[in-house]
Formats: C-alpha cells, structure tokens, sequence
C-alpha cells in the first residue's frame, strides 16, 4: 500500500495481525487511517509475544523503515511502540518525541497551520488545515482517553479536500497538552472547545469526537451553543454502564466506602506493577489526571464519565452517533441508551456498523473512509438546512 502526506487512502479490512485483540485493534488502527503498510505490520505481529516484545519490535520495525526513507510509516510505528510503552519507562517520552518530529517532517510539503491557543496558564496544541476556494464550514476534530492529534490528519485532510476550514486540538490530558503543557484530564470540555472558537472566532461548526471524545463532545454541545452539529464516534453515554451490572454495583460500593481507599489503592497499584491490559489502563488513567492515586484517577475518568454528568437534554444540536456492532471496547447496548437520552436535540441520525460494512469494530476501525462518507454527507445535509430554513 502507497500513502503519501496529501492525499490519504483508507483501506477496507479488519486484518488479522495478531491472535490478541489488544495487540491486533492497535495495528490495525494506524493502518485503517492510512498510515501503516500491510506488510510491515503482518511482519511485526509475527514477532509480538507479550507487552516486552511489542515496544522492541515496533522500534525495530520504525528504525528500519527510516532507514528505507518512509518517514510517514516509521513515524507510525514509533507512535505505536510508545502506545503500550508504560510511563515509568524513559523510552515513553523518548518515541513521542521521535512520533512527533517524524510526523511533521512527513507533512511538512503541506499547507497548514500550528497554533498553541493560550489556555489557562498553559497551551492547546492545535492543527489547522485552511479550505482553499471552496469554504462550506468549520469542523472542530478531538479525540479521547489515548490519542494525540496528529492521529487524525489523514481524517482532518479528507475534510478539508471536501472544502471545510478543519481544526483539531489536543485538550486537557491528552498529547502535547498534557506532556508538554501539564494540562491533566478535565471532563469540562466546554471549557477548551470555547477557548478554540474565541481563538479562531468561529460561530457555526460541527464538532466530531472520537471514542471517549464523543462523550466529551456531547458535553460540550450541551453548554455552547455555537457548536450547531455534533459528531460522536464510539463512546459511551456512562462508562461504568459498560461493566455487568453486578461488577460495576460492586465497584461502586468499594469508592463510596473510604475505609477501603488505602486497600483498594494498594491493590490496583500492585496489579498495575505487571505488564497488561488492566495494568496499562490504571497508569494511563493516572498519567492523563496527574495523579499516584488509582482511586482518585478512577474517579476522575471513569466515574466522572456518566449519564449525570453528560448533560444530553441540554444537548439541543443536530447529533450523529456511529457506533460498531462489534466494539470490544464499548457495548453495543450504550448506542441506543445515548440516542434515547438526546431528547431535546433537533434531530439524531444514528448508524450501527457491522462485519458486512467492515467497520464493526471500534471507531470504524476496518473500513474508517466509510464513516467518514457518512459523516461527510451527514454535515452536508445538516449545513444546508442551517443555510436554507
């Protein structure tokens, strides 16, 4: 597969890369958005055994691939080694930085902008790629728990070639903003998306987040009321509601009783001390809040997560939601519950991927330029009608 910085191909397939769907969803992702040779990752996938052999083997694969003059590719697989490098290795912030350099030596022939919007004491990293001639809106683009920005480039640029103005920002705990900046995790979001509107004065966008950033994007729709569009892609409405009922009733009971914060801290810490998921996840969590404390940190992401605290009758825009039949993250039972819960939006268009779209897993991962031809005629409708009453 050829891709170049410009003009970005989105392949159609969920390959098999690896046997662990942990290992397999992350190269997968960075090949569905166009950035990753097929090859390359079926090779690498042959050689990862366990969470040791995925950080070495990437590097060897992102060194070698420098070396052959693919700068876009190797500056992918670098991203991926650090995505499960755990942040008490010093390599972590060495391979964002080599992610980030590469990245913008890829894209550096292109036309666009970097801005650091003031923010607080502090700055939003932030990416914007003008509309040329034609200019038929303002899409605002985030991600959510895990994702830096510069992910979303070949997205960003399919925009843009459409004729939209595309602006994507990192916010509180996430990429530069958090790594560079110390901004740490903050489920406000209105308050950054209304930095990013003043900063560029903007009226009239559509706002799409991805993953955990489309709960983030609903909550912002509900207090600012110049997002007249809202785009969100494989969230959920409350992330505790994705447990069983009795493991998250039993969650819940260990946090509300505070005798138990030393033992249950003690525990997660302990558990987070082995190399896997769970334990990746509890240090990720950490890391994004600025906090040593797993209690405090499930508190602030996963708790403050909810139904509550999303606000969706306040939510009064047109909204999208696009969620995949077969999300291994997020239940399929949290689509409907959120297209129930917008009960004051002016309209909700929904879709639920599947293995015949070949998008069935999280965020359209297998076939994004799918959701992406959805969502671009979705912002077509919508935009005329706000234009045309």
């Amino acid at each position: 597969m050829k891709t170049n910085p410009y003009n970005f191909f989105f392949p159609i397939g969920y390959h098999q890369f690896h046997k662990k769907q942990q290992f397999n969803f992350q190269l997968n992702r960075p090949f569905s958005w166009g950035y990753a040779d097929y090859d390359d990752l079926k090779s690498v996938g042959n050689r990862i055994n366990d969470f040791n052999d995925w950080k070495t083997e990437l590097v060897k694969l992102a060194d070698i691939t420098l070396l052959k003059g693919k700068v876009l590719n190797s500056a992918f697989y670098y991203r991926a080694a650090e995505f499960y490098t755990f942040l008490d290795d010093p390599d972590k912030e060495i391979l964002y930085d080599k992610f980030v350099k590469l990245f913008y030596k890829a894209i550096e022939g292109d036309t666009y902008e970097s801005h650091d919007v003031p923010y607080l004491n502090a700055y939003l990293p932030t990416i914007r790629l003008q509309s040329g001639n034609i200019k038929r809106g303002t899409i605002i683009i985030h991600g959510g728990f895990d994702s830096f920005i510069e992910e979303f480039y070949s997205i960003m640029k399919y925009f843009s070639n459409l004729g939209y103005e595309v602006i994507g920002f990192d916010g509180c705990g996430q990429g530069a903003a958090l790594r560079k900046y110390g901004l740490t995790w903050d489920i406000e979001w209105e308050k950054p998306i209304n930095t990013i509107l003043d900063y560029f004065k903007l009226d009239n966008v559509t706002l799409i987040g991805f993953s955990m950033g489309g709960w983030l994007s609903l909550r912002a729709s509900a207090f600012v009321p110049r997002i007249k569009r809202v785009i969100a892609d494989g969230h959920a409405i409350d992330y505790m509601k994705c447990y069983p009922y009795l493991i998250r009733m039993l969650h819940l009971w260990f946090m509300r009783q505070r005798r138990f914060e030393g033992f249950v801290n003690r525990m997660a810490i302990k558990k987070a001390e082995a190399k896997n998921a769970q334990a990746w996840m509890t240090k990720q969590s950490m890391y994004i809040t600025g906090t040593n404390n797993p209690m405090k940190a499930f508190e602030k992401v996963w708790l403050a997560l909810s139904e509550e605290n999303m606000f969706s009758k306040r939510v009064f825009q047109d909204v999208l939601l696009l969620s995949g039949e077969d999300d291994h993250f997020i239940p399929i039972k949290m689509h409907k519950l959120q297209k129930n819960a917008l009960v004051s939006a002016k309209s909700v268009t929904d879709r639920i991927f599947t293995k015949k779209d070949h998008a069935q897993n999280h965020c359209q991962i297998g076939n994004v330029g799918l959701a992406l031809d959805i969502m671009s005629k979705w912002i077509e409708e919508k935009n005329s009608v706000d234009i045309h009453p």
